[in-house]
């Protein structure tokens, strides 16, 4: 197997987790363990963090102010990380910098935990129920 073909399988790899999560999520709202806003909230988050990332990476082409890594974690951590996987590895942007991809994985771990806690009885309770 070559470089390139195993660098593929492993772009495959990490956009197929953040689609599996966004499935889960949706599964979740569809048996009634989440609130719809959830499933938004996780969609609307990806996407400008896509789109975060897609001004970073122009910036960073054009030698122009560039966002924050910070800022770009935090995101994440916020729920979009799925769009930052997804920019990421279709972009090729952050994909390299070891500090940050390690962050990144920081971020995803944090935010998964805080969706399994709402899958819990203990967070269920704290959702509110329309």
């Amino acid at each position: 197997m070559t470089e390139k073909s195993m660098s593929r399988k492993k772009i495959d790899a990490t956009k197929i987790i953040a689609l599996t999560f966004l499935v889960l999520v949706a599964t979740s709202v569809v048996f009634d363990k989440l609130p719809l806003a959830i499933l938004i909230a996780y969609f609307v988050v990806s996407l400008i963090t896509f789109i975060a990332y897609a001004r970073d990476k122009s910036a960073a082409r054009d030698g122009q102010w560039r966002t924050k890594e910070s800022t770009l974690q935090l995101l994440a951590l916020c729920g979009g990380w799925p769009g930052a996987i997804i920019a990421q590895q279709s972009l090729r942007h952050k994909s390299q910098k070891l500090s940050f991809r390690i962050g990144l994985w920081c971020m995803i771990a944090i935010n998964s935990a805080g969706f399994i806690w709402l899958m819990s009885p203990q967070g269920q309770a704290f959702l509110p129920r329309f």
